[in-house]
């Protein structure tokens, strides 16, 4: 059993490439399925571990299982996002055993975030993980290397200053906003969706008291939830077009999978503005909000992408507390090979314990019928004694004496280290015959 991972990030990936691979959490469960059905004719083992992390940066699949199933689990994933293999393989890393583990826990502390330090990738590891676990894709492998993962992650938050004064991607976007207007509190601001991102932003935005807050979401009523948050209007996605004018920011992060604003639209939009600019950010992947759209002369539109030079900025004010959390995370990394190496003996350490229940179980039946035909009491003990340890020495005395001069001695080393207990016997590890060689 191994563990691998296969991913693409905003370092390795363009933005409309990750959108090929972005699943919303309703998808991963049916995905997951798919893929352990992709992998059965490959198996020789119990079927695969295996957890999809999506986010708008990246979008990861964890397996643990047999090493020969990454290349079929990489030709799945290709298949997912309608590219080839080789393709994919151009922009995507494959990580096995200890790099593996190390990846799942930088990501997990904010290490690998497009934001460092950013907190809200550990919540969506969670979110992935009970997914996966859900649909039975979670075994003790991957179970174990993701509790690990967020037991560092909270070391590395309480012990390091890694999540300090960080600037997510919404106060990104109020820091932008401010530049382009002079006076945020005169400005109408819509948000299109109502999930975590968008909530954050809309935190951000209403601190500076904008004249005008509006939520437009798909479900009427989990949009009206988070408009009455921040004293917002609440509208339908449907009336989007017709009311896009009225408003001079525009933030959209939603599971669509094609974009909801377009070219059209926001032409329509300028043309009733009088061409008073708009300030438009889209944080969705796939995208919400048409590449087109940042051709228009009065629009200026960002997306996750092009916001990555400001929250770097503010990233390498914190590069020394990188170094303090990767030590932490190389300490979890250890300690999870260590666990995993352990696991490697299981199937070992079972088949010991099966045949020195055999051997008891002929010993003891052999002794009752000692005991039946009235055999001495003491006799029947010590012939059970002598079968067993008999049995238990047979194939490493067996060993020792056919092995070749060179490797008896590392051998006998093992020996007696194995069943030798207490000061160190003068005479021979093991017996010898009359012409001193071993028996």
């Amino acid at each position: 059993m191994s563990v691998f991972a296969l991913g693409l990030n905003h370092t390795t990936a363009p933005l409309d490439l990750r959108g090929r691979f972005a699943f919303t959490l309703e998808q991963i469960a049916p995905t997951l399925q798919g893929l352990r059905e992709r992998l059965v004719p490959f198996g020789r083992s119990p079927a695969a571990e295996a957890a999809i992390i999506s986010t708008c940066n990246r979008t990861e699949l964890y397996c643990a299982a047999e090493p020969h199933l990454m290349r079929p689990a990489l030709e799945w994933l290709a298949g997912v996002g309608g590219i080839g293999a080789d393709a994919l393989t151009h922009h995507a890393y494959v990580l096995q055993g200890s790099e593996a583990a190390r990846h799942a826990f930088r990501v997990a502390s904010g290490l690998d975030s497009m934001v460092l330090g950013e907190p809200q990738i550990l919540g969506q590891m969670k979110q992935a993980v009970r997914e996966a676990d859900a649909c039975g894709m979670l075994g003790s492998t991957l179970h174990q290397l993701f509790q690990r993962s967020f037991a560092v992650a909270k070391e590395v938050r309480t012990s390091t200053e890694i999540g300090a004064h960080s600037i997510s991607m919404a106060a990104a976007s109020v820091r932008l906003a401010s530049q382009l207007f002079e006076d945020l509190r005169e400005t109408q601001v819509l948000f299109v969706g109502a999930g975590e991102m968008i909530e954050l932003a809309a935190t951000h935005f209403a601190a500076r008291s904008p004249a005008k807050i509006a939520v437009a979401n798909r479900t009427l009523e989990r949009g009206e939830k988070l408009a009455m948050r921040f004293g917002a209007e609440a509208m339908r996605l449907s009336d989007l077009p017709a009311r896009l004018h009225e408003f001079d920011v525009i933030m959209s992060c939603t599971a669509s999978s094609l974009p909801l604003i377009g070219l059209g639209a926001v032409e329509r939009a300028l043309k009733a503005r009088r061409r008073r600019p708009m300030f438009m950010v889209d944080l969705a992947v796939p995208r919400d909000i048409e590449p087109e759209v940042a051709q228009l002369g009065d629009v200026y539109l960002y997306t996750v992408d092009d916001l990555s030079e400001i929250v770097q900025g503010a990233g390498e004010k914190r590069q020394a507390a990188v170094a303090q959390a990767e030590v932490i995370i190389e300490t979890g990394v250890q300690s999870f090979v260590h666990w995993l190496d352990q696991r490697g003996t299981v199937p070992l350490i079972r088949a010991l314990q099966a045949q020195t229940d055999d051997w008891r179980s002929t010993e003891i039946a052999r002794a009752h019928k000692l005991l039946a035909r009235g055999e001495n009491v003491d006799a029947v003990l010590d012939a059970l004694a002598r079968g067993l340890t008999q049995k238990m020495l047979h194939g490493t005395l067996t060993e020792l004496g056919s092995a070749a001069p060179a490797q008896r001695e590392q051998l006998s080393e093992t020996v007696s280290r194995l069943f030798l207990r207490g000061p160190e016997p003068r005479g021979a590890a093991f017996p010898l015959d009359e012409n001193g060689e071993a028996l």
